[in-house]
């Protein structure tokens, strides 16, 4: 039996795929759970039109993305923190950054910035934050003491 996986089911395949499975196990389980429905030309034509608007969605964030990025490249984010010879007493967490960044109008996710690395010394640091699946944009983070 032939069938088309609504959702991912663990160890047989991820949402949208063609599975040749056990009669049983297609009706009994798969079909019963609603994790799949029978393989037939009407449910592959909504496959189909499944995939082609995911696909639009996606080109949609990625050109989202893209844009956000050029935007943070052109951003400089400063921190006056209090130093003693050029070390800094703490250091400025991932936290801080999404905060300084939501005011002036951008939001980010703090678990979406990906060098974890502590801000602990004066100077300028470049900061990568994964912004869609490929894109990933550089923010700049100076330290300067107060």
């Amino acid at each position: 039996m032939r069938v088309i996986l609504i959702s991912d089911v663990p160890k047989l395949g991820k949402k949208g795929d063609i599975k040749e499975v056990a009669d049983g196990y297609g009706r009994n389980f798969l079909i019963a759970r609603g994790l799949a429905v029978m393989e037939s030309d009407a449910s592959k034509k909504i496959l189909e039109k499944q995939k082609e608007e995911a696909a639009e969605i996606d080109a949609e964030k990625r050109k989202e993305a893209e844009e956000l990025k050029k935007v943070l490249e052109t951003k400089t984010l400063e921190f006056k923190v209090k130093a003693k010879e050029g070390r800094v007493s703490g250091s400025i967490s991932t936290k801080q950054i999404e905060e300084a960044l939501k005011k002036q109008g951008i939001t980010i996710d703090k678990r979406k910035i990906k060098d974890n690395e502590p801000l602990n010394s004066l100077g300028i640091y470049k900061i990568r934050v994964e912004l869609y699946k490929d894109v990933i944009g550089i923010i700049k983070v100076r330290l300067i003491e107060e």
